[in-house]
């Protein structure tokens, strides 16, 4: 079953990391390394499961590369999980033995935080291997990667908004922000300094007060978030929040906001192109905190970082474009654009041979 699986999604690479006495068990997945090394975070769940875990890492990871493509990156796609609970299950032996497993790939994947881990998680294992992003910047890396995700969110919601209402004043606009972690309370902030009326939900009752009493946002419940009226609907947390038992419920103009793999299933982006929803793919809209990683392997600069955040809103803009020139959902023009620059890129760069990461301006020692 599982060569089925990597048929389906057209993986390179699978690999099964087991370490009994460190108490790890993770999966590594590359997908796709045709425009360069796989990049991608390693997510620490408590999964049901081993195929659950695998069937997450295969999905997971064949989203970076759509979404590294669409970004302009010149990296491959690629993801790992960590089976276990992050309030329970860390430790340095866990994460240090994790490092080795990555240092083995020669750098063919490199990691990142994504889900569970933090940049103290990293840090351990960046002990261990050089083919790590988001280190601390004690140690030349770029930190938390959340402000520059959130701030490249922004640029995306500018270019949606252009697209369907012919400007950028996100102030003009109300929002429904559902999920309020370090990403999304970041993306709140900045809208309210742009003056936006804020719909905010969390499973974390503290987060909702904060959002209240410091961005005068408007609480409701977890459920209630479908029925706001308001003119984005921002998901920033769970994904496949975009299914058929909520889009009947939406007055929402616009879907756009960070979460990862919103829509529950191909069939609810053709819903909401029929329902004149204008649908800001999440994976272009949240390329942000990779975009910022990747500049690790070069050499971090944060002024560049800033700089090429901003190119999201170019990225949407052309993927509108593809979407009306072809006359196909924005869900479809995106996987289209990604495809495309792969297919061309990959002409270029394949008879050149593989270039290896440099990562110029690390300080290596303990964390």
């Amino acid at each position: 079953m599982i060569f089925e699986h990597l048929d389906t999604f057209g993986h390179e690479q699978v690999v099964f990391c087991h370490n009994k006495d460190a108490g790890l068990k993770a999966i590594i997945a590359i997908h796709n390394t045709v425009l360069g090394p796989a990049l991608g975070g390693t997510r620490m769940w408590p999964y049901k499961s081993e195929a659950e875990a695998l069937n997450d890492v295969l999905r997971l990871s064949r989203g970076m590369t759509y979404k590294n493509a669409v970004a302009g990156l010149d990296i491959g796609g690629g993801k790992a999980v960590i089976i276990g609970d992050p309030s329970t299950d860390k430790s340095e032996a866990l994460f240090r033995a994790f490092g080795q497993f990555v240092q083995s790939l020669g750098g063919r994947y490199i990691t990142a935080e994504d889900v569970g881990i933090d940049v103290n998680d990293m840090e351990l294992v960046y002990r261990e291997t050089e083919f790590v992003t988001g280190v601390h910047q004690v140690h030349g890396g770029s930190g938390d990667p959340s402000p520059f995700t959130a701030y490249g969110a922004l640029q995306g919601l500018m270019a949606t908004l252009n697209k369907k209402f012919g400007d950028e004043e996100v102030g003009k606009y109300s929002y429904a922000v559902q999920g309020l972690g370090h990403v999304g309370m970041e993306y709140v902030k900045l809208l309210k300094e742009r003056g936006a009326k804020l719909f905010v939900t969390d499973i974390n009752k503290t987060l909702v007060d904060k959002a209240v009493n410091e961005y005068g946002a408007e609480a409701v419940g977890a459920d209630e978030i479908y029925d706001v009226n308001a003119d984005v609907y921002s998901p920033c947390a769970l994904g496949g929040t975009l299914n058929e038992q909520t889009l009947p419920r939406f007055k929402f103009k616009v879907v756009c906001g960070p979460a990862n793999n919103q829509m529950a299933t191909n069939a609810i982006g053709d819903e909401l192109e029929k329902r004149g929803i204008l649908y800001a793919p999440d994976y272009a809209v949240n390329a942000g905190g990779v975009m910022n990683v990747a500049l690790e392997i070069t050499g971090y600069n944060r002024e560049r970082a800033m700089r090429m955040m901003r190119t999201i809103y170019h990225n949407l803009a052309r993927i509108y474009e593809i979407a009306d020139r072809d006359g196909i959902p924005t869900y479809k023009a995106a996987d289209r654009m990604a495809e495309e620059r792969i297919a061309v890129m990959g002409k270029l760069k394949l008879p050149l041979g593989r270039t290896t990461p440099r990562f110029q301006g690390r300080i290596r020692g303990g964390a």
